[in-house]
């Protein structure tokens, strides 16, 4: 079996895959042709059906699992599989064969209740907490992405969510007059609106709330339908706070800002590439 994160040029690939992505398309020549994206714990590669393509596109649908054999082969600097032939593979869970993060995701989890355990402020620590406590969330934070461009893969939201929560607590330490209970609820909170705009893998589709209102949106309404015990001033703040996250321009406060930028810097540290 071939793990996706092994695969070099020339090689002959055989192994059980899951299709995130499925599109008929054709050549310049009129051709049809399958381009598609296979995934499986260890990553992403994208694959050409040039072949029997009537025959092999009736066997399977975006999202399933599917065994594969080909050859990987270099287009444009990238690695990609030319599919030799491929079929459904039904004793695998394409959810199983989503990417999924590095890092221990108990060990995250106990990062993210400490992170949680460092606010004070009463009303926040209990808004918080209500959602932490929700056995459903913090298990989509484990099988979620936090975005197609970073941290995209089953995890990434909760890997995400500590990493700019983090970023604010140590930006809050070296200046002391940011609120950081306010700082720390917004980091904490500020993707939440994701467990109600994807699905699981491998595909994360946007499901149908989440392509007309997207994850900002839908994170506010969460946030202000459990919020009503919450100080109006605090439940402001704090709702600005996460409705500018990817808006610069529109943050009012410093710990909006801060927010902006500590998101920003995650998704970077997370993406650039380094040399080797």
């Amino acid at each position: 079996m071939s793990a996706i994160a092994e695969l070099a040029e020339e090689r002959v690939v055989e192994g059980i895959y899951a299709v995130a992505r499925k599109q008929r398309l054709r050549t310049r020549g009129g051709a049809p042709y399958l381009a598609l994206e296979l995934v499986d714990p260890s990553g992403r590669i994208d694959a050409r059906v040039w072949h029997d393509v009537e025959l092999l596109d009736s066997r399977f649908a975006e999202g399933d699992a599917v065994r594969v054999l080909g050859r990987v082969e270099k287009f444009r600097d990238r690695l990609q599989v030319d599919v030799r032939t491929l079929e459904a593979a039904p004793e695998a869970d394409p959810a199983d064969l989503a990417p999924a993060l590095r890092r221990d995701a108990d060990e995250l989890d106990g990062f993210l209740d400490f992170l949680a355990g460092e606010i004070a402020h009463r009303g926040l620590a209990d808004l918080v907490t209500r959602f932490l406590s929700d056995d459903m969330l913090r298990a989509s934070l484990r099988r979620l992405p936090a975005a197609e461009t970073h941290h995209s893969y089953a995890g990434g939201l909760l890997e995400h969510t500590v990493g700019v929560a983090t970023v604010c607590r140590e930006t809050a330490q070296l200046h002391p007059r940011l609120r950081v209970d306010l700082l720390l609820a917004a980091a904490l909170l500020h993707d939440v609106g994701r467990v109600a705009e994807l699905t699981a893998g491998p595909t994360f589709r946007q499901t149908e709330e989440g392509r007309l209102l997207g994850h900002v949106h839908l994170g506010l309404r969460m946030v202000e339908e459990r919020a009503a015990r919450l100080q109006p001033d605090a439940r402001a703040e704090l709702l600005h706070a996460i409705s500018c996250h990817h808006d610069a321009r529109a943050a009012r406060t410093a710990e909006a800002a801060v927010l902006y930028h500590a998101n920003q810097l995650d998704a970077v540290a997370a993406t650039r590439p380094i040399p080797d």
